[in-house]
């Protein structure tokens, strides 16, 4: 049983429980996975930009994201994604970005100062994705 607990101590901090990472190279299909055709059924991309020296601040609610309908949350590392860290001008973590079809609508990004906390709660989130969701139908 010892051992067990040990086994899971170590174990536990790697594992990604199913969450969706972008990088420099799927970003663009992450972000208009239907490339260009679209509807008003089209999901919410939410992308948190993180950074592992500040994981303690990262957007705690993402597993709830991913339960709701019409939305799909992605995380971004800052340190291997340099391109969309300099051409979407991240400069704090966490940054989270909602997108529609490709646009981005609302941003959330951490102030400066020591305690770079995360910018949004979890229903501050959620009324953000309606906003997106009721702005962009047709």
């Amino acid at each position: 049983m010892r051992n067990l607990i040990l086994t899971l101590l170590l174990v536990l901090p790697f594992i990604s429980f199913s969450q969706n990472w972008v990088t420099d190279d799927n970003f663009e299909e992450v972000i208009n996975p239907r490339g260009g055709f679209s509807d008003d059924d089209e999901e919410v991309i939410v992308i948190e930009f993180w950074a592992k020296f500040n994981s303690v601040n990262a957007f705690p609610d993402w597993k709830k994201l991913d339960d709701l309908p019409g939305v799909s949350y992605f995380r971004v590392d800052l340190a291997s994604a340099p391109k969309l860290k300099k051409d979407l001008k991240i400069r704090m973590a966490p940054t989270l970005l909602l997108y529609l079809r490709g646009d981005a609508f609302i941003k959330f990004k951490a102030k400066a100062g020591l305690d770079l906390l995360c910018p949004v709660d979890y229903d501050k989130m959620v009324r953000a994705i309606e906003v997106v969701k009721e702005e962009s139908k047709f």
